[in-house]
């Protein structure tokens, strides 16, 4: 069959296509080809601007109109000479020389990929496309996720609402607090992840310039690479490697993400047992159906979508940070099978992050539910009723509340005020003891 989103064998490329067709401008075959098209141009005008030989302005304007108009025919072509090389790099080797040919630099081809190895143009190609995924659809999706869940936190800032800790009633707290508590979480682990450098590897063959360095002794290697891989490539180079990267900052971004995955799990299971408790509803789409047999059914789709896919995200960057640093030594094959895939935890969690932002979008806060929870338990007050106690010099007010309080199903504010008014402390303590309820009784506000 042709391929199609209805053919396709991964869901990202299927069902899911159109919220993650923007991804392939990073992480599919065209794209990587693309970057190491990329890498290679700027290589050969980097070696002219070090007077290996002299290359015209102009030349170098016309090797860069080679990215520019790089399409699906020039990469297909590209893989046409993969199928006579079988090997990828190889292939854009000699694709490149074909056009240099064309652009009168035939005399210079030679220049293309000078003492480089394939994993040199790998190393950089591939955390350069991982950089600008992070940075154009990464860092921005999950910066507007937050956005909007610090403007529900601001809207719910003074919404009372019953804690719960480990599933029981405790002491109060409020709607948006509780959301702000995923936005500081969000923002810490984004912050952090953000410190992490984009990492290179280009140093020949097994790191050491051994080619460079035979042909051109005079040259300072070192600082070239390291001129080129950051004005360049915006890339970090690694002074000391084997045939390949270290992978190790590439890890700590895998694991950076699947914290801030494990994060929105949370966030997803909070807000769906928040709708099965009723202090959410959903808003409903004419023609929608939340159940083949039970019609009444709104079911919190979007947020058990989320938390799946995140799932899934999680177990891929997991192999990924433990697989990729790890390679016997100076290079085996390995990494190259596995890094292809780095885009497919990215996709997860792409469309983990637009339902959860579909999910937020239908909720319909109830606040009667809240009320209702927190008349229904005035029992929390006991914390607040004991510390003031504890104020007044009060004997054993921990004792006394645990003994009218604990595991007691019939307090209600008549009991609470039956004991404060049965308590030997002055009318004014009475009265700021009988102030304290379940709906004021929350800390601080946001």
């Amino acid at each position: 069959m042709e391929l199609s989103p209805l053919t396709a064998v991964s869901p990202i490329d299927g069902r899911y296509s159109k919220q993650t067709s923007q991804l392939s401008a990073y992480f599919s075959e065209y794209a990587l080809i693309k970057y190491r098209l990329k890498v290679e141009i700027e290589y050969f005008i980097a070696l002219g601007q070090q007077k290996l030989f002299s290359l015209p302005a102009a030349k170098s304007n016309a090797l860069r109109k080679l990215l520019e108009n790089f399409n699906p025919e020039t990469a297909l072509e590209i893989k046409q000479f993969e199928s006579v090389t079988n090997h990828d790099v190889k292939a854009l080797e000699y694709y490149m020389k074909k056009e240099m040919d064309k652009l009168g630099l035939e005399e210079l081809k030679e220049f293309i990929h000078f003492g480089l190895t394939s994993q040199d143009v790998n190393n950089t190609a591939i955390p350069l496309m991982w950089k600008e995924a992070l940075e154009y659809e990464f860092y921005p999706a999950v910066s507007n996720l937050i956005i909007s869940i610090r403007d529900m936190a601001k809207s719910w800032s003074t919404i009372p609402m019953l804690a719960r800790t480990h599933g029981q009633p405790a002491s109060p707290t409020t709607l948006g607090k509780e959301m702000m508590v995923f936005v500081e979480r969000l923002e810490n682990q984004l912050n952090l992840l953000n410190q992490v450098p984009y990492s290179c590897k280009f140093g020949g063959a097994t790191g050491n310039f051994n080619a460079h360095l035979v042909a051109y002794p005079e040259v300072d290697w070192i600082k070239f690479a390291n001129r080129f891989c950051e004005n360049k490539l915006g890339l970090q180079r690694q002074q000391y490697t084997t045939q390949i990267e270290h992978y190790d900052n590439l890890a700590a971004h895998f694991d950076g993400i699947k914290r801030i995955s494990t994060i929105l799990i949370d966030l997803c299971r909070d807000i769906w047992t928040y709708i099965s408790m009723e202090y959410f509803r959903q808003k409903t789409k004419q023609g929608e159906v939340g159940s083949s047999a039970m019609p009444h059914k709104v079911n919190p789709i979007d947020f058990e979508n989320a938390e799946g896919n995140l799932g899934l995200s999680i177990a891929l960057l997991e192999h990924l940070s433990s697989k990729l640093p790890v390679s016997r030594l100076q290079r085996d094959l390995t990494d190259s099978t596995v890094i292809r895939n780095i885009g497919v935890p990215l996709a997860h969690f792409m469309i983990a992050i637009n339902s959860i932002n579909k999910g937020l979008g239908k909720l319909v806060l109830n606040e009667s539910a809240l009320q209702t929870d927190l008349d229904k338990n005035w029992a929390v007050v006991a914390e607040a009723i004991q510390t003031i106690l504890r104020r007044e010099r009060y004997p054993q007010p921990y004792e006394a509340l645990k003994e009218l309080t604990r595991g007691k199903t019939s307090i209600d504010k008549e009991s609470i005020h039956a004991f404060i008014s049965s308590l030997k402390v002055s009318a004014s303590v009475k009265k700021e003891l009988k102030a304290v309820t379940p709906f004021n009784y929350t800390g601080f506000k946001i």
